[in-house]
């Protein structure tokens, strides 16, 4: 029984479906109810087993546009590719060697999503995919930006989390002590509201900007060994430091999002009139600048950058990562280079907060269903949606901003008999401030020129009109999921504070379950509803402080208690009063009791471990050792396994699927059930209480088929003109996202 029966449409169909789009006012489908998901024969052309569609269409002449992840040299057509191996040798020295053999080049090596970069001639492309070592190929697709009120409304400062005498004088949790990472276009270092008492908090800024595959370079061999204390690791650092440079963040969003994670108040001049703390005030800030002067990047620049979150998370006590940026993927969230990346850094304890993109209306301005990009579709992810706060600090009159992706995730794989599986996983988890926003605004060196955003659209993102740039005191606005994410990502760095043993997958658990419900709004619209730090803090404070450290050794079994207390599931935030959602997504596709569920230990609480879509993958960081080097510290590469029984939600939990009915966007059944319908049933008891445990199944599902009636518009392929593009402000084919009312560029 399953919310998300695979929608996914035969190669002819999907074709059919965009001229339908382009000829018909809405479309919609067959949503009649739980089932296994369908199932569809392969696209009858090469290499779609492995190879991505894009990438595919381009090696065959098919796509309509050059992506820039492909290019003529010398008459030839080369093109750029992420290969994700599952090689037993973590150098993948076999690979990177037949890649040379072919006259290719190996740009860079990534040990921890175990892949590489590579450039090599179209005609090549195929055959290389085919190899047994090679578990997909994905272009190495552009990357772009996605783009104290904030305090008030998620309930940063309430008297449980968070108590001001003055603007600038509080007691309480304040991220102290937590290390979160940005991987943006840079995060400006000297900027006042990234002081505190010890001084500047941006601990590191560096670079992964590669230029040798941004100029196409070939020959390279791109292989170095990074083993700690090695000559070469000390070139590479060296090579990537960004610290000293003049201007951090020329292009002016990685500064903002850090503002939102982590800004300070201090006494600006001419500026806007609203406090601008961010939610964890006192946390360290490490900028990983994966994004280009002009907000541009590549993915492979991105898997660098959160491969060295990755190497310095224990030494930094860098416990979050904020990646306001998603990609365009076709690809299942098991075989993404994105995904397996971010999944990686899960394992290896961080949590990772995701935008889930700026695409629910397309160009016709329907509301769009199944446009979450990657890693947001990834199951080991917090992805976050974007709620308007119409100016208001009062909760009850939130809404879900019409840009905000909707789910479920559309990757898509070919199984060994070649039929097309779809993921199809409820997204996004959870919804946060997002709309107008007020942050910290980058300039260019010490000078009192605006950032590019800033200057672009001075007239939209900088209030009142007389505001002027001023070295290290310069604020701005922004709106889109990128910028809802770092309130999330600020929020677990308080949760840490609270409780440093809790592991990711209980943070993303814990803020859902106490998340509030928007009215009117469906599971695919806000997920579990809106961020709610007190509940959440209340709830991280009865957790056991050494859970993680048990989990990581293997002492503590399905079913153990994890409560060491009780907590009132209900909160007042800003004067409103409201019960938590009570609900936590399982498995991609499961609903279950969220209070019932994280009384007691389950699997799922091992960030090792990822269910979705019927599988479980246990992905295990192996470390550098030898003499000199701190043991378990450094990550050297990781290993993956697929068990195939295992019990996953334990006895005692009470699952909602059977309470949602059959899925129909009329019908407000299903996965369209309004999240708040869903929460009040649980709130009073419904739901089948687990009496053996939940072990591998498929969970709620949509069905299959295509009908004008239900209005419902799916998007297939998430903008396959447009390559990598970022989960705020800047949208290739839409335009900037300032705010619900204005977008530029329609």
């Amino acid at each position: 029984m399953n919310l998300l029966t695979s929608f996914s449409l035969l190669t002819d169909q999907r074709r059919l479906m965009r001229a339908a789009l382009a000829a018909l006012t809405s479309i919609g489908l067959i949503l009649p109810g739980f089932g296994i998901g369908f199932a569809h024969a392969a696209p009858n052309h090469r290499g779609t087993a492995k190879v991505a569609q894009d990438l595919d269409d381009e090696v065959r002449g098919a796509s309509r546009v050059r992506p820039k992840w492909s290019r003529q040299i010398g008459g030839v057509q080369h093109v750029q590719a992420i290969l994700v191996s599952n090689s037993a040798d973590p150098a993948m020295a076999d690979l990177r060697a037949h890649v040379l053999r072919l006259g290719g080049s190996v740009h860079a090596v990534h040990a921890a999503s175990h892949s590489i970069t590579v450039q090599v001639k179209a005609s090549d492309l195929d055959a290389l995919a085919q190899r047994s070592d090679v578990i997909s190929a994905s272009p190495n697709r552009e990357t772009q930006s996605s783009a104290s009120m904030v305090e008030t409304v998620t309930g940063a400062i309430n008297s449980g989390v968070r108590t001001y005498s003055s603007k600038s004088a509080y007691t309480g949790l304040d991220g102290s002590g937590i290390g979160i990472a940005i991987l943006d276009s840079g995060v400006m270092r000297n900027h006042k509201a990234f002081s505190g008492p010890a001084g500047v908090r941006v601990k590191r800024n560096v670079t992964m900007l590669n230029n040798a595959i941004a100029n196409w370079t070939t020959g390279a061999a791109g292989v170095s060994s990074l083993q700690p204390g090695s000559a070469a690791l000390t070139a590479y650092e060296s090579a990537i430091a960004n610290d000293s440079a003049a201007t951090h963040d020329a292009y002016g969003h990685g500064t903002h999002v850090a503002g939102v994670v982590a800004g300070r108040y201090f006494t600006p001049r001419a500026t806007y009139q609203q406090d601008m703390n961010g939610i964890a005030p006192n946390a360290n800030l490490y900028d990983v600048k994966v994004l280009s002067d002009q907000g541009t990047g590549t993915v492979s620049d991105a898997i660098e950058g959160i491969e060295w979150v990755i190497f310095h998370a224990k030494e930094y006590n860098i416990r979050v990562l904020n990646i306001s940026l998603a990609a365009q993927s076709t690809q299942s969230w098991t075989t993404d280079p994105l995904c397996v990346a971010v999944r990686s850094a899960t394992a290896a304890g961080i949590t990772v907060v995701v935008a889930g993109g700026n695409f629910g209306r397309n160009a016709a301005n329907q509301e769009t269903y199944g446009r979450i990009g990657a890693p947001g579709n990834d199951p080991s992810v917090i992805t976050v949606g974007s709620v308007d706060l119409h100016n208001s600090t009062d909760r009850a009159d939130d809404t879900i901003n019409n840009f905000s992706a909707r789910g479920p995730t559309r990757g898509s794989y070919v199984d060994a008999t070649g039929v097309r599986r779809v993921d199809n996983l409820i997204k996004p988890d959870l919804v946060a401030p997002g709309n107008h926003l007020v942050g910290v605004g980058s300039t260019i060196g010490t000078t009192t020129t605006w950032n590019l955003l800033g200057s672009t659209y001075y007239s939209n993102l900088v209030a009142p009109q007389s505001a002027e740039a001023y070295v290290n005191e310069t604020q701005m606005q922004l709106s889109g999921t990128s910028i809802a994410a770092p309130a999330v990502a600020g929020a677990v760095a308080l949760l840490l504070q609270a409780n440093p043993g809790l592991t990711p997958p209980v943070i993303k658990s814990i803020l859902q379950t106490t998340a509030q419900p928007i009215r009117n709004t469906n599971l695919l619209q806000q997920g579990a509803g809106a961020l709610n730090i007190d509940g959440a803090v209340r709830l991280a404070k009865i957790v056991r402080t050494d859970l993680a450290s048990a989990i990581a050794a293997g002492t503590i079994s399905p079913g153990a208690s994890i409560l060491t207390g009780s907590v009132t599931a209900s909160s007042t935030v800003a004067g409103t009063a409201f019960n938590w959602s009570r609900m936590t997504m399982v498995g991609g596709s499961h609903v279950v009791n969220g209070m019932s569920f994280i009384t007691r230990y389950s699997p799922l609480m091992d960030p090792r471990v990822t269910w979705a879509s019927g599988k479980v993958l246990v992905r295990t960081p192996v470390y550098w050792s030898g003499t000199g080097i701190a043991a378990n510290t450094y990550v050297q590469s990781f290993t993956e396994t697929a068990p195939t029984n295992l019990t996953l939600v334990p006895a005692g939990a009470v699952l909602a699927d059977s309470l949602v009915g059959t899925s129909s966007l009329t019908g407000r059944t299903g996965v369209f059930i309004p999240t708040l319908t869903l929460s009040g049933w649980l709130v009073s008891g419904s739901g089948k209480l687990l009496a053996t445990g939940l072990v591998l199944s498929e969970g709620l599902v949509l069905s299959e088929g295509l009908v004008l009636s239900e209005g419902l518009v799916l998007s297939e392929g998430l903008v396959l003109s447009e390559g990598l593009v970022l989960s705020e402000g800047l949208v290739l084919s839409e335009g900037l996202v300032l705010s619900e009312r204005t977008v530029l560029g329609e």
